[in-house]
């Protein structure tokens, strides 16, 4: 269990590639993690927020309150109490808005909010993925020392070949477990 008592915000974007954020849940889960899952609403397009409580444990937070309670889901609380955040799929509007600090979502005001480091894995076709925006984005976040893992090149949903493919689970998952033992270590 390499990740015990570890805690860890999985925030999930509105991609085709939010399938592969099950499968990474499910090895943080496996390796010991307590994982949150932040859902926007297009990701709930791509896979249910069931799938992810299923998995976790834990309801999954989309909105500020909720809606049969009325009880606030706290961007802050969860900024503190999170070791790792991690959005992945990391869609080009997500970080586009994680640059210029725009907080229409849950996720996004919870990246605000976290206090710990913050790990992105892009997902989207390649020629948005090679636009200056994206590429002026993807440099801001990581002169900001966010880490992120490099998307990987291949058959695009688009029907395209490039590079843009959200990386694989496992090696998102060994990304993960080398950031936290080397924070552990230092």
């Amino acid at each position: 269990m390499l990740l015990k008592g570890k805690k860890i915000v999985l925030c999930v974007t509105g991609s085709i590639a939010a399938y592969k954020a099950v499968l990474l849940l499910r090895g943080l889960v496996k390796a010991g993690a307590e994982v949150q899952v932040l859902m926007t609403e297009a990701a709930k397009e791509f896979v249910t927020p069931l799938t992810f409580s299923s998995l976790s444990g834990k309801p999954v937070l989309s909105d500020f309150f909720a809606q049969d309670s009325g009880s606030w889901n706290s961007h802050v609380e969860l900024g503190l109490w999170a070791d790792l955040l991690i959005i992945a799929p990391a869609t080009a509007s997500t970080m586009a808005k994680m640059v210029s600090g725009i907080c229409d979502n849950l996720v996004t005001t919870c990246y605000l909010s976290a206090r710990c480091p913050v790990m992105f894995a892009p997902a989207m076709d390649a020629d948005m993925y090679a636009h200056p925006a994206t590429q002026a984005n993807i440099q801001v976040l990581k002169e900001r020392g966010h880490l992120m893992v490099e998307p990987g090149e291949g058959d695009l949903a688009s029907g395209l070949f490039g590079k843009g493919r959200m990386e694989e689970p496992e090696t998102i998952l060994q990304e993960v477990l080398k950031l936290l033992h080397e924070k552990k270590n230092s």
